[in-house]
Order: structure tokens, then C-alpha cells, then sequence
């Protein structure tokens, strides 16, 4: 289920770091991610909030299987 399907007060928001560490990746990727629009975010004040959602299925959506033909 999408983030926009959800009421908001269900949507858990996560900060670019915790997004970072879920990804295994640097805070500047996750930067990166938003700023292209590939992963979407709201802006809170300076900072960002990504719905958890939203990583999940920009995973899913990036996932490469290997070995598989």
C-alpha cells in the first residue's frame, strides 16, 4: 500500500539518516534519491521526511535478481 493510500497519522516518516541506514548507503545517496525525484519526501523545515513505505518500495521496484533468465 502507498503512502497516499494511507491516512496520514498511519504513514511512519523517516529521517534521511534512518533512511541511510536502512539502505545501507551514505546520507548524500539518500540526498540524491530525493533531489531526482526517484524516492519521495516532504520538506519539514530544512530537513526531509521519506515515508517508510516509500523505501520499501523503491527497493522492491530496484531489486536485481541474479541467475535468473
Amino acid at each position: 500500500m502507498a503512502a497516499g493510500d494511507r491516512p496520514l497519522n498511519e504513514v511512519k516518516f523517516l529521517t534521511v539518516a534512518e533512511v541511510a541506514a536502512v539502505m545501507r548507503v551514505s546520507k548524500m545517496t539518500v540526498y540524491r534519491l530525493v533531489h531526482s525525484g526517484h524516492l519521495p519526501a516532504i520538506r519539514v523545515g530544512r530537513s526531509f521526511r521519506v515515508p517508510e513505505q516509500a523505501v520499501h518500495a523503491y527497493l522492491r521496484e530496484s531489486y536485481v535478481g541474479v541467475g535468473t533468465a
